[in-house]
């Protein structure tokens, strides 16, 4: 493993097509002394609390009352979230702060926060159509936040230790997934109240029937092209279980989840098949099985459940206690060994450099073909860097579910994922 990887340098140089790409360490921007006083203000009033009951009585069905309740607090909740990150990003080690990755991060969210916490009250649905508007420019922008830490952090870990990186982004995540579920739900409901059509099967961004095997299908036919693409050939999926099962749930979590399991199992199935057949095998690859099965009630609870079992060669002894720590992967085409550091779908436009700015528009990024099918929940994606399943199992624990690996060296794999139904989840907060 090269011991560049991860280490600071004073510039940053980036390939391009038509022109270089250059990035200068340098001491972050002084905080100004108005902003520093509304920081302060904002981060010591702990997050009020709001049920998911609640989020979700406000859309049944959207009124004028209840979006303007939802402004309200989209206005008092997230700005005070936001600020919690900003602290927390300031309080980083010196040397980190001044990584241009993390640098630029923190300045994205100095702004927002800035943003939110100056606006004027809400108090009409005309001023929510504003609102609104420019909330949605604001969640946008903020699309490639994880790839671009990813990236900070890949390359400063010699200052921070392992626990110290993973305590950091688990909150920062967190914090992440709470404010655009609360933004992006505001959103929604502001936008079905001024739709002709009543839409009968989704609460804002919750959906009253998502299908685990709806969503599974879709994300392996893009994993599926993804991995033609980076490894020549790509295994089958077989779903079996209750395959007609629905459940109450965000179906842009699910998106993630799923593309990032079926991501390690097609690259691991693949590379395995290919380590004991050879490169020109024309063998069937084994497919990658998913069982679907929802759980009964227990205390007032109901699960679905998904099992992902692949034929990948399972994952070494010596690495199962890393498989869920930031940055560590076992992808690495070049090698065959497991290593940290980027794998095959790096190298792709998908993740790597392009997920992170550093690509130019237009120049065949997949990822803008990605966020148009609404997978990795408008995050950016970070192939290859070691997030996925780490992000993923908190993506699951976020609404009170589990993820959990269990490996046969040699052999293969099997994910266990039990996602909680929502519409059960009664007076758990957001």
């Amino acid at each position: 493993m090269s011991s560049t990887l991860f280490r600071c340098k004073p510039v940053y140089a980036f390939a391009r097509q038509r022109r270089p790409f250059v990035l200068h360490r340098r001491p972050p921007d002084p905080v100004p002394s108005g902003l520093a006083e509304l920081l302060e203000k904002h981060s010591h009033r702990p997050p009020t609390p709001l049920t998911l009951s609640t989020l979700l009585s406000l859309g049944r069905p959207p009124t004028p009352k209840s979006v303007l309740t939802s402004v309200s607090y989209v206005q008092a909740e997230i700005p005070r979230r936001l600020a919690q990150r900003v602290k927390s990003l300031q309080e980083l080690p010196f040397i980190v702060g001044t990584n241009p990755f993390v640098a630029r991060i923190l300045e994205a969210h100095r702004t927002s926060f800035l943003w939110l916490a100056t606006q004027p009250s809400v108090r009409t649905l005309e001023d929510n159509a504003d609102f609104i508007s420019q909330l949605e420019t604001l969640v946008q922008s903020h699309a490639n936040d994880i790839p671009t830490l990813a990236r900070g952090f890949q390359e400063c870990t010699r200052y921070m230790s392992s626990t110290q990186i993973s305590n950091f982004l688990d909150g920062a995540i967190r914090n992440r997934i709470a404010v655009r579920l609360l933004a992006e739900q505001h959103i929604a409901l502001s936008r079905a109240l001024n739709s002709s059509e009543e839409v009968m099967d989704r609460i804002g961004v919750v959906e009253l029937a998502c299908s685990p095997a709806h969503t599974i299908k879709m994300c392996g036919a893009w994993v599926s092209e993804l991995c033609e693409a980076t490894l020549g050939a790509s295994p089958e999926i077989t779903l079996d279980g209750d395959v007609d099962a629905t459940f109450v749930y965000v179906p842009v979590h699910l998106e993630y989840i799923a593309t990032e399991i079926l991501k390690n199992s097609f690259r691991a199935t693949v590379e395995h098949h290919y380590k004991h057949h050879g490169m020109s095998s024309r063998g069937p690859i084994p497919p990658v099985i998913i069982t679907v099965c929802p759980s009964r009630k227990l205390d007032g609870r109901s699960h679905i459940g998904l099992r992902i079992r692949d034929q990948g060669g399972g994952v070494s002894p010596a690495n199962m206690a890393r498989i869920f720590s930031y940055a560590f992967t076992t992808a690495d085409r070049s090698t065959g060994r497991e290593e940290i550091g980027g794998g095959p779908y790096a190298a792709q436009h998908v993740g790597g450099g392009a997920a992170v700015g550093v690509g130019s528009v237009g120049e065949g990024n997949l990822f803008e073909e990605m966020t148009g099918k609404g997978l990795q929940v408008g995050m950016g994606t970070i192939a290859g860097l070691g997030y996925g399943l780490p992000m993923s199992r908190l993506y699951a624990r976020y609404f009170d579910g589990s993820l959990n690996l269990l490996s046969l060296d040699g052999w293969g794999s099997d994910v266990f994922v039990q996602l909680r139904c929502l519409d059960e989840a009664g007076e758990m907060e957001v």
